[in-house]
């Protein structure tokens, strides 16, 4: 192939992943502030079970329409594995560990140990996860830690626990879809939607009356469709093609971006004021995406300074985690 070729194919990949992880940072963010407002009086469970029921839904039309197949029996028991980490217990353990009352600060603190998981699934099964991005995912947490101190971190031992299960069910389910057989994109977010969501209607059904959807106002009505169209169809479809095109440390970076977001969109919307600790923690998640993006151009700036330095992050990166 002509190096033209190969040059506008590059291109074309890096303003794909630049798109996608636009999608999964912005509108990830936002949907905080979504959440908050379809629950002030939608049942937590049944709102997750529903929203992904619906999303499932709308792409098996858009699968079916685009020629796709439906998935084999085999797919379908993979898909089940995704969906049932991803959208059943990792949504719900979160539901859960709200609703006994662990605090806002303690969660969004606790996500970001979620691209950890999966960066260490992934060194794992043989994957090679550069030193540069071990640095850049800690950075991470601590600039997300620094912006959770102006939440809540009040927790019971139990919802402390479910709370910490959520991302761990979520890198394993994110993991899996780097690795299972699955049918087309398409029918694969179906698949693993419909059947995460029908897992999570049982369980919504157990805890939380029908009956009470009757209650749901307008304003929480009109939140739910932007989780269900923004929130999934457009940012979950782009975080599970960047799990399939970029490596682990990326495509888990929305985890410490996205509160950066929220806050932004809480000042802006909700008339929160910044602290202090804002403007600590947003130079480290800054830092921290510099080091997950262009950690190699940088480990070789740093080389060029230190020739030692270089040697020490290349034996690094080339090693087993301890």
């Amino acid at each position: 192939m002509p190096a033209i070729f190969n040059a506008q194919a590059h291109a074309q990949r890096k303003g794909a992943v630049a798109m996608a992880l636009l999608l999964v940072y912005i509108v990830w963010g936002t949907t905080y502030f979504a959440i908050g407002i379809a629950l002030q009086s939608m049942p937590p469970l049944l709102m997750n079970a529903i929203r992904f029921l619906c999303a499932g839904g709308v792409m098996l039309l858009i699968a079916l329409w685009q020629g796709h197949a439906l998935p084999t029996w085999v797919q379908w028991r993979n898909s089940a594995v995704v969906g049932g980490c991803m959208v059943f217990l990792a949504m719900n353990l979160m539901g859960f560990a709200q609703k006994l009352g662990i605090g806002s600060g303690l969660m969004a603190t606790v996500v970001t140990t979620m691209p950890m998981w999966l960066a260490l699934w992934s060194r794992w099964g043989g994957e090679r996860v550069p030193f540069t991005s071990w640095i850049g995912l800690a950075l991470g947490v601590v600039g997300a830690l620094l912006l959770a101190l102006e939440g809540d971190f009040s927790a019971t031992w139990l919802g402390a626990l479910l709370a910490f299960g959520a991302p761990l069910c979520w890198s394993v389910g994110s993991y899996a879809s780097r690795k299972l057989s699955l049918p087309a994109p398409a029918m694969a977010s179906a698949a693993q939607w419909f059947a995460g969501g029908a897992m999570g209607l049982v369980v919504a059904l157990w805890f939380e009356p029908l009956s009470a959807l009757g209650q749901v106002t307008a304003k929480s009505w009109a939140a739910w469709v932007y989780l269900l169209v923004f929130g999934t169809l457009v940012a979950l479809n782009a975080y599970l093609w960047l799990l399939q095109n970029t490596s682990a440390a990326l495509a888990g970076s929305y985890s410490f971006v996205n509160p950066a977001v929220a806050l932004l969109v809480g000042v802006a919307l909700g008339g929160e004021l910044l602290t202090g600790w804002v403007f600590a923690a947003l130079p480290l998640i800054g830092a921290a995406l510099a080091f997950i993006l262009y950690g190699q151009a940088l480990q070789r700036w740093l080389g060029k300074l230190s020739p030692g330095l270089q040697r020490l992050l290349q034996s690094r990166s080339s090693r087993a985690l301890p």
